[in-house]
């Protein structure tokens, strides 16, 4: 495998908005797979405050050479948030075909 995978996480604020995002990473490829998890309880500090929301994660499987010029500016067209949570982590190991996949269903740099 030539690049490197990721699991990306982003949070929705409902599963409307988090299957329009995960179709919109599908249709660019910018994704080979997304995972949409209803029913996660976010707690943060914005503007000063403490808010606790209901939201949604998206568990975005792709390459890393997408995730900073492609990937991130697709999420921000759709997401509503202004500062959305989009965070990368690397997979250290994975089944080899799937991580063959990954690559091959996504698009070329």
């Amino acid at each position: 495998m030539d690049n490197p995978c990721l699991v990306v996480l982003i949070t929705a604020p409902s599963v409307e908005v988090a299957q329009e995002i995960a179709e919109a990473l599908l249709a660019q490829k910018l994704a080979a797979c997304v995972n949409v998890l209803p029913g996660v309880q976010s707690l943060y500090t914005w503007e000063g405050s403490l808010h606790r929301d209901a939201e949604v994660l998206l568990l975005v499987k792709t390459r890393a050479d997408l995730f900073e010029r492609q990937l991130v500016p697709a999420v921000q067209k759709v997401h509503p948030y202004d500062v959305p949570e989009i965070i990368a982590l690397p997979i250290q190991m994975g089944s080899q075909p799937y991580l063959d996949w990954i690559e091959e269903v996504t698009a070329t740099s």
